[in-house]
């Protein structure tokens, strides 16, 4: 049975939609305020909130991000596409107009519950909080998963650099989640995303009347962080003003809303992340060195999409069984000409990519097979697996300096020459190692064993 909870500071409205929401097999608990509200329950113990617009103290908007994941419907009387767009624009899940007939709210709430299904979060449990699975077998997220692993139990600031959609937030979500403050919010804050004009304001809070708009005193992400983590993504884009408020945040351990006199101490972990050179940034004045210092206690590296080898086709196969299952089509699996085009393509957009050409794929799909041509990946400037293999191979003999005299590498073909170089030094070096000194993935070198019928040296 779904639990709701109502925020309506009118009686008579809140009471007549509680007997409502009762009579439909709802379980329903209610607030006049968003104050009376965060005091009085767990707001993640609810399925979904429903929420008026204009309540006493803070607005009815302010639950969404203290609600974290939970639905949040917003209504008001004040029926106009203003504040309809600016309250989806803040995160809310639907809106609706009052006065509102109750076929209307009981098809919309029966809609939102249905849809966020999967994606209410798991209860965590406080001896086994819920994981955000990051996949990776190459060396270079080995090194990643170590890295997280050590640093998740420190509240040391972190700093994640890598290209974009390579997957920053999840991992700052596993720091949180490996960490002593799991239990408490992870608040993630796009710096690009917020127009500069507000950006203090969403962080840090204000106070009533500390600039035109400012209706009411609101607290700030940093505070709705409290006791958890703060995730600053992008943020090289942080205008100085904030940056040197965001200092003080760090050197001090306290904030001050816009507006105000007073400080206060709150007890947050930062993460932030960027895909841009903040040296380089602070370098020339565009960001400040002293907060690029106070950020650069441990950095995590997140590699590119296109350095990661056999990782794409593992990631490839775990997003088209998710893609397969949202849309409730039949199971489908890639094609080895598909598979081979993931390898040779080189994923300028990443993972974030990677994701969004299955799911293309999964809707053009006629039948159960993943062919290239559903990718949709521009591949016409990009050499074929075989050409790199020959660019490879041709630097190795260049630069190899092995048993075989270079006259008779020079006519050797390109698999007489690997399979001469792999039996004469696979003793000696690993997959590896070989891998790498002929500038091909293990993958590829697996194929070519397979192709050339050579044995791999038994251990031992």
């Amino acid at each position: 049975m779904s639990r709701i909870l109502i925020v309506e500071d009118e009686t008579i409205i809140r009471a007549a939609l509680k007997r409502l929401l009762e009579k439909n097999n709802y379980l329903v608990d209610d607030a006049g305020s968003v104050d009376e509200a965060t005091s009085r329950f767990n707001l993640s113990d609810f399925h979904l909130i429903i929420s008026d617009l204009r309540l006493p103290g803070a607005p009815g908007t302010e639950l969404i991000k203290l609600a974290n994941n939970i639905p949040v419907l917003i209504m008001t009387s004040y029926a106009s596409l203003k504040s309809a767009v600016d309250a989806m624009k803040m995160g809310a899940v639907d809106y609706i107009a009052k006065p509102f007939n109750h076929d209307e709210m009981l098809t919309t709430i029966e809609t939102i519950l249905n849809r966020s299904k999967e994606l209410l979060p798991k209860k965590k449990s406080k001896t086994a909080p819920q994981q955000t699975e990051i996949i990776g077998q190459c060396e270079a997220m080995q090194k990643l998963f170590s890295r997280i692993a050590k640093v998740a139990h420190t509240d040391a600031t972190v700093l994640v650099l890598g290209e974009s959609g390579t997957g920053k937030e999840l991992a700052a979500r596993a720091i949180h989640e490996q960490s002593d403050r799991a239990h408490a919010p992870m608040i993630s804050v796009n710096c690009a995303a917020i127009p500069e004009s507000l950006i203090e304001s969403e962080l840090f809070g204000h106070e009533k009347g500390a600039f035109t708009g400012a209706n009411t005193s609101r607290s700030g992400l940093i505070e709705a962080a409290h006791g958890g983590t703060l995730f600053l993504d992008e943020i090289g884009e942080l205008p100085l003003e904030a940056q040197a408020r965001l200092l003080r945040f760090l050197q001090e351990s306290e904030i001050r809303k816009v507006g105000s006199v007073q400080s206060q101490k709150v007890d947050v972990r930062l993460i932030a992340a960027t895909h841009r050179n903040l040296k380089e940034l602070a370098r020339t004045g565009k960001f400040r060195e002293d907060l690029y210092y106070r950020l650069y206690v441990m950095e995590l590296n997140m590699p590119p999409l296109k350095a990661r080898g056999d990782d794409i086709i593992e990631l490839a196969q775990r997003f088209l069984i998710k893609a397969c299952e949202r849309m409730n089509c039949e199971p489908a699996y890639l094609s080895t000409e598909a598979k081979h085009m993931m390898l040779q393509y080189p994923w300028p957009g990443n993972v974030r990519e990677l994701e969004n050409a299955i799911e293309r794929a999964v809707i053009l799909a006629d039948d159960h097979v993943i062919t290239p041509e559903l990718l949709g990946l521009d591949i016409e400037s990009s050499p074929s697996l075989e050409q790199q293999e020959s660019q490879y191979a041709s630097r190795a003999l260049q630069h190899e300096s092995g048993h075989l005299e270079p006259k008779r590498k020079a006519g050797l073909s390109l698999d007489d020459y690997f399979q001469r170089f792999v039996i004469e030094h696979q003793a000696d070096m690993s997959e590896t190692e070989l891998a790498k000194k002929l500038g091909v993935s293990r993958k590829c070198l697996w194929e070519r064993r397979q192709k050339l019928g050579i044995p791999r040296k038994p251990k031992g």
